[in-house]
């Protein structure tokens, strides 16, 4: 019973591939991105917003992008219970090693292109893991379980190695009929310093950025050659689930408070399709180059996730370059007050921004330390994606509701002498009156801006229970600001004795919540908790 629980429903039957290659996975690309979008993150040595173009769209397909946050729908629907689901797909190139077996150059570069050629046995990156001590992330990008995530340190033996699989004790549980019930598994080499991935022979294989790492016969149920991974790498189990990685050494800078980071797509009734995923939640600390500061982020896309990928982008990227000036840097710490930099950022991102037909929640939390360690947070926005600071006890919001119909927005509107009309609740069909991007409706509408909304800055005093919650609309709609804080107080008090990831198990429980009360939107999550230590690295992007 055993043996028959870990095969996948699935046949491995490669004479059904003919000429189907560009249908085996979506066509992403890295560019812009700091990975988990996504995402995700991005290697050690590339340490802030520096983005590297690692694969190139025409010879990679395993990459993150476009189609990572469109592509969230369910895999099995339309399937009837027990039936044996077939491999549909399978590129020219895996039909010909699985004939021929594997070319004599693989081992030597598991990335198409020159760029990238990386010896499967040669020295461990110093520049990535100089000692014992590694961090490795694994993001779901694509598939059933798009959105499941898990870190493990190397010196973490008792949840070594990493198995990935369709049942448990998997510890990434893949719920993916094409994938094996122990599919492959991750092992940290001690006598290497590096990471490996092995296929433990599963049944339709496992590929490392499109390049097959089984053994030649898989139905033989072979264990594949370990392989090195390296951050920004994509496995790929089945047709469909795409799992980013991301490596960080001991020596990468982690966030100084606990980060918690989640997102769902959500689906309009329990059970239904997954809806398009248009949102990007990131954060990066520190800053490139400035050690003190940080941001934390929230694009909640409409139209599309284009400009919700553009804005997760350019938006720190303008704080960080604005901040390279020591006497701007400087002036903020002294006074206190980062408005001036927050809102030349926004207006610097909106003309940075090429999105005629797309627009984007802009919800940006600045964080910054004075030579005391004294923590400083405010926040800018745009739209409806809201945050707030709890401390000592007391709600302090960080943003504010541009929908047309807020109050606020209907006396700004009728202060430039184009009131709204009575009844009037959207403008060009958007219920939003302010957005990053949306560029050709602002040009007929000069009532649409991209002017942010600055909060007061909040000092973070040390053991006041400070903690902060940014959420899209997703949350919002069916969770208060009151049942918020009440959730997260339950949440400490159930987990008060535990330390390691506490932030990420409030920030699911908060997403839990927006499932049960079944909110139709895209919901995502940051919950940052200024009393705990962090165990994260220092950047993070996710859909």
């Amino acid at each position: 019973m055993v043996g028959e629980l870990e095969r996948p429903l699935v046949s491995n039957n490669v004479d059904l591939a003919q000429d189907q290659s560009n249908d085996l996975t979506r066509n992403y690309d890295l560019d812009g991105e700091c990975h988990l979008n996504a995402a995700l993150l991005r290697p050690p040595r590339t340490q802030g917003l520096v983005h590297k173009q690692r694969l190139s769209s025409a010879s990679r397909r395993l990459a993150l992008g476009d189609s990572v946050v469109g592509d969230v729908s369910d895999p099995l629907d339309g399937i009837l219970v027990g039936q044996t689901l077939k491999r549909l797909v399978v590129t020219e190139h895996l039909v010909e090693l699985q004939t021929h077996g594997r070319p004599e150059n693989q081992s030597q570069n598991l990335r198409f292109g020159t760029e990238n050629v990386r010896p499967q046995e040669s020295v461990p990156n110093t520049d990535a893991i100089s000692d014992q001590r590694s961090c490795l992330s694994l993001q779901v990008v694509s598939g059933p379980s798009c959105g499941l995530h898990c870190s493990v340190l190397s010196t973490s033996t008792a949840r070594l190695p990493l198995t990935l699989g369709r049942v448990p004790p998997s510890y990434l549980l893949l719920k993916d009929y094409e994938v094996s019930g122990k599919h492959a598994m991750i092992t940290w080499n001690l006598n290497k310093l590096r990471w490996e991935l092995v296929d433990m022979g599963s049944l339709n294989g496992t590929l490392l950025n499109s390049c097959p790492i089984h053994h030649p016969d898989p139905g033989s149920r072979l264990w594949g050659d370990p392989v090195e991974l390296a951050s920004g790498d994509t496995i790929t189990v089945g047709t469909t689930s795409n799992i980013y990685v991301h490596i960080s050494s001991h020596n990468e800078r982690l966030v100084p408070f606990g980060v918690g980071m989640t997102s769902d797509p959500m689906s309009l009734r329990r059970g239904g399709k997954k809806l398009p995923m248009e949102d990007v939640c990131y954060y990066h600390w520190p800053l490139p180059g400035i050690n003190q500061f940080g941001v934390f982020g929230i694009c909640d896309g409409h139209g599309g996730v284009g400009a919700a990928k553009s804005a997760s982008k350019i938006l720190p990227e303008m704080v960080a370059t604005i901040l390279t000036d020591s006497v701007k840097r400087e002036r903020v710490v002294s006074e206190q007050d980062a408005s001036d930099v927050l809102r030349d950022a926004f207006s610097q991102t909106e003309a940075s921004m090429n999105n005629y037909y797309e627009g984007c929640t802009a919800t940006l939390l600045l964080v910054w330390a004075d030579a005391d360690e004294n923590f400083f947070a405010q926040c800018a926005n745009v739209g409806d994606s809201a945050c707030f600071i709890n401390m000592d006890g007391k709600q302090i919001k960080m943003t504010e509701d541009h929908k047309v119909t807020s109050c606020s927005e209907r006396l700004r509107i009728e202060g430039i002498g184009e009131p709204l009309k009575d009844g009037e609740t959207r403008l060009c069909g958007l219920n939003l009156a302010r957005m990053l991007g949306d560029k050709f409706v602002k040009q007929q509408d000069s009532r649409f801006s991209s002017e942010p909304y600055i909060s007061q800055v909040v000092h973070l005093k040390k053991s006041s229970g400070a903690f902060a919650l940014l959420a899209s609309d997703g949350l919002w709609d069916v969770v208060s600001f009151k049942k918020a804080i009440q959730l997260v107080v339950q949440a400490r008090e159930r987990h008060s004795t535990e330390t390691e990831n506490l932030a990420e198990k409030i920030a699911e429980v908060m997403l839990n919540e927006a499932r049960t009360q079944r909110t139709k939107d895209n919901t995502s999550i940051i919950f940052i908790d200024f009393d705990s230590i962090s165990t994260v690295s220092s950047c993070k992007v996710r859909p």
